[in-house]
């Protein structure tokens, strides 16, 4: 079904109904729904386990408690994508995913956010720093992430930040005249 032949029911409905499920569709990112607010990935290379296992130990690397899942469906989909295309991160990920479970007799993705840490930081390192790598760009360079927090996106094209209210903090208390003297 092509995004053109959906009403609106239908769009909702494939989104869970929130603006970031929309977001992602319209920005593309491969996202399969199933039901109203739940969502899978579309993945190549990965399975489904590992594709959740990967997405929880981003939001590990890079937690934020407002950021919900579907931002970080991003950093899979980049991982996947690196699977697919070299034999090596595909093994590499399955395995670190296998030590993840092997660290206690529940899989990994069961476990409190308190275990989960604690096995990532101990066997998990190498994992830990895979995913780190490329969810820093695959994150941060999420425009949809930085709509989220705020931030307006390069201002280089636009003749930089000068002229384009750098100074409108409208978030931060105006600082005292001290602060900022007047040009002598």
């Amino acid at each position: 079904m092509t995004l053109q032949a959906m009403n609106r029911r239908r769009f909702l409905h494939l989104t869970g109904g929130t603006a970031a499920g929309a977001a992602m569709v319209a920005a593309g990112v491969g996202l399969t729904a199933t039901s109203p607010g739940a969502w899978g990935l579309a993945l190549t290379s990965l399975d489904a386990h590992q594709g959740k296992t990967l997405l929880k130990v981003a939001r590990h690397v890079f937690p934020h408690d407002t950021l919900d899942d579907v931002y970080y469906a991003g950093v899979v989909q980049s991982l996947d994508g690196k699977a697919a295309a070299n034999a090596d991160v595909a093994a590499a990920l399955a395995d670190g995913v296998k030590t993840l479970d092997s660290a206690t007799a529940v899989p990994w993705v069961e476990l409190s956010d308190g275990y989960q840490l604690d096995i990532l930081e101990g066997a998990g390192q190498a994992l830990l720093h895979t995913v780190k790598g490329d969810a820093v760009v695959s994150l941060y360079n999420n425009p949809l992430v930085w709509r989220h927090f705020g931030y307006e996106g390069p201002s280089a094209q636009h003749g930089g930040y000068i002229t384009r209210g750098f100074d409108d903090l409208n978030w931060l208390p105006d600082p005292d005249e001290q602060a900022s003297p007047p040009p002598a």
